[in-house]
């Protein structure tokens, strides 16, 4: 049987894990001390540099030069202090080392980069991120109802002046079009469907999963919560009437925190509670489910904008590699900030005062 060729990230991977464990002789070197060294004044984590060393992700051109730098000379591990030497500190013998090393690195960063198979393109730069299903799986994305109570029912087809359209009747839509074409850009091929909590069928349940809203318009949501497969310590609570009087619950241990939104004295909406939760989907194992919830209609939102705006999802995503490496289900609730009655501002994961409560809990980060 002929092999199969190693692509280029998994190439790479096996280098720079190389390096680590086996260039400086009877030092030992830890992802988490690689980590500190390299990123001098900001520290890289331990679950990043996993990540390179098990070809999940490419390092960027920066970091490229800093493994060359460190392990183009012993003096990096002199004394058993690691450092990164700067470039005037090397003499000419170890600037030619470190420039060999770069080349080589470079190389095999641009093969990984270029190879068909590589599905660990740079996540910093790939659209999809959390919400690109790399099995090509198909995708349900799960919505609430407005009740008939609270839509007009002269607005038909067939009205002379009201305009009508079937998201009419779709909670969360602002979530739901803002979703749904940034997982049709990063699933291409997949078979990607909106539904009702109604419109669910067995088969779509075996689906990734994706539900948008709170309980009281998706029945979905609420039963989600109630399953005691999913040990999440976050519940939704709410009278079904009032959502200004809903709130978000968190038990850890014997304590019970409870998390409501802001608003003015004139009840104008000044920041909402949203909940993110991905893990493993109850109905089917190799897929997954993601929960977007607020309590509010713009939370949700809110919510969904952390891992689809432009100008937050980058740092976001890297939030979440950083906080949840080691396991594929985590839960983050968070304040979102409303401006100016109903825009939201979309939240930053890195901000300590925007992330409420984080679950699985802080260990030994």
């Amino acid at each position: 049987m002929t092999a199969q060729p190693i692509s280029g990230a998994l190439q790479l991977a096996a280098r720079l894990k190389e390096l680590r464990e086996s260039k400086f002789a009877g030092v030992r070197i830890t992802q988490r001390a690689l980590g500190k060294v390299l990123g001098r004044e900001k520290t890289l984590s331990a679950p990043l540099i996993s990540s390179w060393e098990k070809g999940a992700a490419v390092p960027t051109k920066r970091w490229v030069a800093a493994y060359a730098t460190f392990f183009a000379t012993s003096r990096s591990v002199e004394g058993g202090l690691f450092r990164l030497l700067r470039d005037e500190e090397l003499d000419s013998e170890e600037r030619a080392a470190r420039d060999a090393l770069h080349r080589e690195l470079s190389k095999l960063r641009n093969e990984a980069l270029r190879s068909a198979d590589a599905h660990v393109l740079d996540l910093r730069r790939a659209l999809g991120g959390s919400w690109h299903f790399a099995d090509g799986g198909p995708v349900r994305i799960v919505n609430g109802e407005v009740p008939e109570s609270q839509r007009n029912p002269e607005a038909t087809p067939t009205h002379p002046t009201l305009t009508y359209g079937k998201l009419y009747s779709y909670s969360n839509v602002d979530a739901l079009f803002e979703l749904h074409g940034h997982i049709r850009a990063a699933n291409p091929r997949s078979d990607v469907r909106v539904l009702k909590d109604i419109e669910v069928k067995p088969d779509d349940l075996s689906a990734h999963l994706v539900v948008l809203g709170g309980i009281d318009w998706n029945p979905l949501t609420e039963r989600l919560q109630n399953d005691r497969r999913l040990a999440t310590p976050v519940r939704q609570k709410s009278t079904g009437k009032d959502p200004a009087k809903a709130y978000f619950e968190v038990k850890s241990g014997d304590d019970v925190f409870v998390y409501r939104p802001e608003l003015s004295d004139d009840r104008e909406l000044l920041s909402d509670v949203g909940h993110f939760l991905r893990t493993p989907s109850p109905y089917n194992r190799r897929r997954t489910l993601t929960l977007c919830n607020g309590l509010f209609s713009l939370g949700t939102y809110g919510v969904v904008r952390t891992l689809t705006d432009a100008r937050f999802r980058d740092r976001n995503e890297e939030f979440l590699r950083d906080r949840f490496s080691e396991g594929n289900t985590f839960s983050v609730l968070m304040r979102i900030d409303v401006v100016q009655s109903n825009e939201v501002v979309t939240p930053d994961w890195n901000d300590p005062a925007t992330r409420l409560h984080e679950w699985p809990e802080v260990s030994n980060l």
